[in-house]
């Protein structure tokens, strides 16, 4: 299998609502982004932007962890079928991406 029909394979499979979660989600996480950037514009005390990015960072990973577990319940569970053990590599690395 070439790596083309690999990574056409790891397309996403997300339904609409799946969908409308995520953009949600990001649409949030960029509204505090940006409210980040006019907390540094404003010279707002480094304590209270450190607090920010955290709940960045958490909502960020909290959306890997959902895109993970759909991952995990499409593909993976596929491979483990197939008896393809090279997968439990993969999902090591997307924790550890996640994680890191």
């Amino acid at each position: 299998m070439t790596s083309e029909n690999q990574n056409d394979k790891k397309e996403n499979n997300l339904s609409m609502e799946q969908k409308k979660y995520f953009f949600s989600r990001l649409n949030v996480i960029e509204g505090q982004v940006r409210g980040i950037k006019q907390m540094i514009e404003e010279n707002r005390k480094c304590d209270e932007i450190l607090v920010q990015l955290s709940a960045v960072n958490n909502s960020l990973k909290s959306v890997g962890i959902k895109l993970i577990r759909n991952h995990l319940d499409t593909y993976v569970i596929h491979d483990m079928k197939e008896d393809k053990k090279e997968v439990i590599d993969e999902v090591i690395d997307l924790f550890s991406r996640i994680d890191s």
